[in-house]
Formats: structure tokens, sequence, C-alpha cells
């Protein structure tokens, strides 16, 4: 795997986050296309009120998946009109990305705008090729 420094990992996150608060479809298509390898996976452990709407109809697991660039960009295209551009929230990473390997962790919030209010909190995995792209994003959302 190519080398990751410390800077080099923060950077990376800070692109990712980045990524969901971008207003810019373009950007947005330009930074999945230099983070992902094609054929990037992006899978969500579904928020709890999927997972209750599975279960009401037998299904004991539901997770959710994005693959490659054209999902990957409608996936983020979608979470930002959902989130980010009504003004009432914004993503930003906690500063905690570790490296283990060739993944990275790290934990990043949802806050409000007006208030600072932290109101959704996730987790990444970020599964890296050689070349220090992502080939899977695993996202638990801790609430």
């Amino acid at each position: 795997m190519t080398s990751l420094t410390s800077d080099r990992i923060n950077a990376l996150v800070d692109r990712y986050v980045a990524l969901w608060n971008e207003p810019d479809d373009e950007a947005r298509r330009r930074t999945i296309a230099d983070l992902w390898a094609h054929g990037g996976r992006h899978v969500l452990d579904a928020p709890d009120e999927l997972r209750a709407a599975a279960a009401a109809i037998g299904f004991a697991r539901l997770e959710l998946e994005a693959s490659g660039h054209e999902e990957l960009a409608f996936r983020a295209a979608t979470a930002y009109r959902e989130f980010v551009a009504p003004g009432a929230h914004r993503f930003r990473s906690t500063g905690d990305a570790a490296r283990l390997g060739d993944v990275v962790k790290f934990t990043w919030h949802m806050v409000q705008v007006a208030s600072g209010d932290v109101v959704a909190v996730g987790t990444e995995l970020l599964h890296l090729d050689a070349s220090g792209r992502i080939v899977l994003d695993q996202q638990f959302i801790e609430r």
C-alpha cells in the first residue's frame, strides 16, 4: 500500500467528510472519482427506523449499498439534498482518524448549523487499495 502518513490519512478523511457537504454535483463526482476505486462500495448499516421496518416484514438484517462511482454520486447527492442543502445541518470529522493496515477508521458528526448541536454520529471504516483509494466504505450510524 502507498505510504499513508498521519497527514495523508487526515487529508483523506477531510476530503471524505467535505464530499457530503459539497453543493456542486460535478465537484462531488470528481471527489468520488479521486477517493474511490472503480467498483468501490459504500455499505450502510441501516438506521434503526429502516431496520425496524425490515424486521416487521421478516428481515433480520438490513444493509444498504451503493456500488461504483455513479451510485456513489447518487448516494452523496441524495444525502446532501436531504441533510445539508436546506441549511439545517453540516457534517464534520471529530479528528480521531486512525489506521490499521489498509483500514482507516474515523467518527463524524452531523451538527445543526444554528446551534452546533450534534444530531447524528457515525463511524466509518474505509478499506483502501494499494494506491490508497477506497474499495469498501462501511458506515455505522451510532445515533
